[in-house]
């Protein structure tokens, strides 16, 4: 590994390859994760900001085997039984791809995201943020999209054009804007166009996570605008929005 010069290519997710390629069991050095400490966590009584971001730190490092397992096990479920996964890594075959357990991997990320996709390596699944198989499944199929645009439309992720259309498409296709995960699990209220509301929003939240742009949603937005309207109404490689 050390001696691995990866090419200057940006993914959809500002991904460490070393940490996103190890498998190496983590040593846990963080406070006990006792009774009173998960209170105080629940409760927020004596918490401080600083004590509650030390808390979830601890609770990923202390839980990350226990995380890592249930992630495994949903991502190989869903490879098996997933109609849109399953769909979806058909048609990267297609494109002379593979997606696999091998290269779809279950790893603690330290930044608020689900997942991401690397041209090298593969895509990541973040095993403390995914709430359950449903989310998992949202997940893989937002990667899995690009992980297609990639071999289909050799997309080059250091065009923030590109990035966008594709960020765009995959929160378009993979099901994560469905009415339920917007109005139950985000409390986002909006019922007309809620859709492209949805897409918007998170393709924007994606563009802004890319290293150059430092998170300035204003100057994000305005590259999604850019190339929405074209985007959004392409559904390749399904014939329309699955879900």
């Amino acid at each position: 590994m050390s001696g691995d010069n990866p090419p200057k290519v940006e993914g959809t997710a500002s991904l460490d390859h070393e940490s996103s390629v190890s498998d190496s069991k983590p040593v846990y050095k963080g406070k006990p994760m006792n009774f009173f400490r998960h209170m105080s966590a629940i409760t927020g009584y004596g918490m401080t900001p600083d004590s509650i971001e030390e808390y979830r730190r601890d609770f990923d490092d202390y839980y990350a085997d226990t995380m890592c397992k249930r992630c495994e096990e949903n991502r190989d479920w869903l490879i098996q039984y997933s109609p849109i996964v399953r769909f979806m890594m058909d048609q990267v075959r297609e494109v002379n791809g593979n997606l696999s357990s091998e290269n779809i991997k279950c790893l603690p990320c330290s930044k608020d995201q689900a997942g991401g996709f690397h041209p090298k390596y593969g895509i990541l699944l973040c095993q403390n943020k995914l709430r359950d198989r449903s989310h998992t499944e949202d997940t893989m199929a937002h990667e899995m999209v690009h992980a297609y645009d990639h071999m289909r439309f050799k997309v080059d992720w250091a065009d923030f054009k590109h990035l966008a259309c594709s960020e765009i498409r995959a929160s378009t296709l993979s099901g994560e804007c469905r009415p339920y995960q917007e109005w139950m699990v985000r409390g986002q209220w909006k019922f007309l166009r809620h859709m492209e509301s949805c897409v918007r929003r998170r393709a924007t939240l994606s563009v802004s996570g890319h290293p150059a742009l430092k998170g300035d949603l204003e100057a994000a937005g305005k590259i999604v605008d850019q190339v929405f309207e074209s985007c959004y109404k392409d559904t390749r490689p399904f014939r329309e929005v699955y879900k």
